[in-house]
């Protein structure tokens, strides 16, 4: 049996909030896993803050015909469709989706949506590679850190340098003095 329109509405809203929420899309072929398997395979996005949602067409077509945005996503959408939406880290959402295809060997990724533009499987492996956003923060961390070490220390030799030029000034004085006498005496 079908569902009302009001259940249809209600789905196609409930993908509308999801859509505003995301910062990323990916569009997988679920043909072929079991229960277990889509369950795991949410269990592994967990920690990447992505939502696996699977989507009659139809309904994500209406759901992304009002935002712009999404609407590049059209092209993924046929066959048995799940959507991955990303709310967290992209790439660690990306390297868990791949570790689920490896161990399965059962999905297919189509293809996905970022910032408006549609992006292929090559594209997200890409988006796989880039460091976790831990990673970078990390990484700009370090170099603050650098950074601000160096003005320390660059500071810190200024009063050191400017306390060595005043010790040094009584044995030069000393040695001008010297100098100068000895100068004196030589004429």
């Amino acid at each position: 049996m079908g569902r009302s329109p009001e259940d249809k509405q209600q789905l196609v809203s409930q993908l509308e909030s999801q859509l505003t929420e995301t910062q990323m899309v990916m569009v997988i072929d679920y043909g072929g896993l079991s229960v277990a398997e889509i369950t795991d395979l949410r269990r592994r996005l967990r920690d990447s803050e992505t939502t696996c949602m699977v989507v009659k067409n139809t309904l994500m077509r209406i759901a992304i015909a009002r935002h712009e945005h999404w609407q590049p996503m059209g092209e993924y959408l046929k066959g048995a469709t799940a959507c991955l939406f990303v709310k967290g880290d992209m790439a660690s959402a990306v390297k868990a989706y791949q570790a689920f295809k490896k161990d399965t060997k059962k999905t297919e990724l189509r293809g996905g949506v970022f910032d408006g533009r549609a992006l292929d499987a090559d594209a997200l492996e890409a988006v796989s590679k880039l460091p976790s956003r831990e990673e970078l923060l990390a990484q700009i961390a370090g170099v603050l850190n650098s950074a601000t070490s160096r003005v320390a220390i660059g500071l810190n030799q200024v009063p050191t340098s400017l306390a060595r030029a005043l010790n040094d000034v009584p044995s030069s004085l000393g040695r001008a003095i010297k100098a100068a006498a000895d100068q004196k005496e030589a004429a």
